[in-house]
């Protein structure tokens, strides 16, 4: 059953399409001030449901790895906003050594700006908002993943409950 509990839910995705699938859902329901974060061993997945969470907010901008610049992000096209657009900030920690070094990137100015996506937050975790939606991949036959979703907070379990019934529908 893919319902652990109110606070988990489990998703069993058999190729990277149906991984981009579930990001384009989780995208679409992100607003600005929200954290997600994705743990899971290299060539997880990670960064191919990144790919999804960017379409899925609006952005026309393609999705790719920050490895090695730390901190990508992506834009909503305007239409006629007096404001300036939310942005979706995807940062990977694998390249941090500490909590210290994620916090002169600015990780509260990002959330005031906009979503946060952050692979590898473990290596963070400090540093990081106590309440936020939490993702592992784990690696199955072939192209299947295991991606189990955990909700840390109210907000983010409203928001898993809708990433449930988007997912799988029902209520």
């Amino acid at each position: 059953m893919p319902i652990l509990d109110a606070h988990t839910v489990e998703i069993f995705s058999h190729s990277p399409e149906q991984t981009r699938r579930v990001g384009m859902r989780l995208g679409a329901l992100l607003q600005p001030g929200d954290l997600v974060c994705l743990q899971g061993e290299l060539g997880a997945g990670k960064t191919t449901l990144v790919q999804g969470v960017a379409q899925g907010w609006g952005s026309l901008d393609p999705a790719s790895s920050p490895t090695f610049v730390l901190v990508n992000l992506y834009r909503r096209p305007e239409v006629g906003a007096i404001r300036e657009s939310p942005l979706l900030f995807h940062l990977d920690a694998y390249r941090l050594d500490s909590a210290p070094e994620a916090e002169e990137l600015d990780i509260d100015g990002m959330l005031a700006r906009g979503a946060l996506v952050v692979e590898w937050p473990e290596r963070v975790e400090s540093a990081l908002p106590r309440e936020g939606l939490w993702a592992r991949f784990d690696i199955g036959d072939d192209d299947q993943r295991d991606v189990r979703f955990d909700a840390r907070g109210a907000r983010y379990e409203a928001l898993l409950d809708r990433l449930r019934r988007g997912v799988y529908g029902g209520d």
